[in-house]
């Protein structure tokens, strides 16, 4: 009985003479691992960071707010330095996060509701939280 293959089963294997062989790092790049779903352990990443909701002050809050916005700005002639606390909405996800910020307070500009600092950073006031002068 013979065997499907038992014509070529022993022949010697073929080697070009026109062309060298490929060297082994070459060869082994062609099995190298695929990766079907690129992108997906940052999808996950993405869905598992949690963001913060943005707090609503109460009026006690809000007025303290405004009053150290108003004196802030009754000595920005001087640029006075102060801390703010600000929330910053995310790009991708519903809420955010807070962050802080210090330096010295360039202006105040009422146009566009924002604190301008010597530095250039801009932060809209009505994401302010909190102000230590």
């Amino acid at each position: 009985m013979s065997d499907k293959y038992d014509d070529i089963i022993n022949m010697p294997h073929h080697v070009s003479k026109s062309r060298g062989q490929m060297p082994r790092r070459n060869r082994a790049a062609q099995f190298a691992p695929f990766a079907a779903l690129t992108g997906y352990e940052d999808a996950i990443d993405e869905s598992a960071r949690r963001t913060d909701s943005k707090a609503e002050l109460c009026e006690d809050d809000a007025a303290e707010l405004d009053k150290k916005i108003k004196l802030l700005g009754a000595r920005i002639a001087e640029e006075p330095f102060c801390e703010v606390v600000y929330f910053v909405p995310d790009k991708h996800k519903c809420g955010g996060r807070y962050a802080a910020v210090s330096g010295n307070v360039r202006f105040i500009e009422e146009a566009s509701r924002q604190i301008v600092f010597c530095g250039g950073m801009r932060i809209p006031i009505d994401d302010v939280v909190k102000i230590s002068l």
